[in-house]
């Protein structure tokens, strides 16, 4: 169920779709610097095939129809953020690159400022109280759904983007093992996930029901 948000949960969406949207154009613009004859569309086809840009399309979209239409749901919200902050830590974790200049920043711009600036809103504004235990296994479709689109894709067009998902490069064997690694690494971090968010809840509910102090002089 989505819940109504307050005009500044709102506002801090907005900002947050708009990190996405200048880290996304700030990535198309290093790429074009370096590239400079290739085509949008095969840059676009070519990006297609990395989590981290589909994850920051989906944040971008998301939190722009949030900061629009001002409602979301609390699942919705905290699969958004796991999502999000799982693909910095998978980045940071196994793939980051010895960058520098221009590139530097629009690599922190997409692993970083991206999934920082969505645990943040989460953190602040998200509706929590509605989070259980279901919710982790709900939260796998999106990574799930990945995985099966670029594992197709690859043995399409005989490239892969990562070396844990690249079956010539591993062997399929492998490349399963790291599949369900990785599930088990989302929904043990959708549990904590939910739990924090309980406990955050739970914590303002309890401020907020507090009985005021006693005004009359003693």
């Amino acid at each position: 169920m989505s819940v109504l948000l307050s005009r500044p949960a709102r506002l801090a969406a907005a900002g947050v779709a708009l990190c996405a949207a200048l880290a996304y154009g700030l990535e198309l613009y290093d790429t074009f610097a370096q590239y400079p004859d290739r085509p949008l569309a095969v840059e676009l086809w070519r990006q297609a095939r990395y989590s981290t840009y589909l994850t920051a399309l989906l944040i971008l979209i998301a939190f722009a129809r949030i900061a629009v239409t001002g409602r979301v749901s609390a699942g919705w919200a905290a699969g958004l953020t796991l999502w999000s902050v799982t693909v910095g830590t998978v980045y940071h974790g196994l793939l980051a690159r010895d960058l520098t200049g221009l590139s530097w920043w629009a690599d922190q711009g997409m692993h970083t400022l991206v999934p920082g600036a969505v645990a943040l809103w989460w953190a602040g504004f998200a509706p929590k109280a509605t989070l259980h235990l279901g919710h982790p296994r709900l939260w796998l479709a999106w990574p799930g759904v990945y995985a099966g689109y670029v594992l197709l894709r690859g043995e399409i067009y005989g490239r892969h983007p990562y070396f844990f998902i690249d079956p010539p490069l591993s062997g399929w064997p492998t490349v399963m093992l790291w599949c369900v690694g990785l599930a088990v690494m989302f929904w043990i971090a959708g549990l904590a996930l939910v739990g924090l968010g309980r406990v955050v809840s739970s914590a303002r509910g309890r401020r907020e029901n507090a009985a005021p102090a006693d005004p009359r002089p003693r």
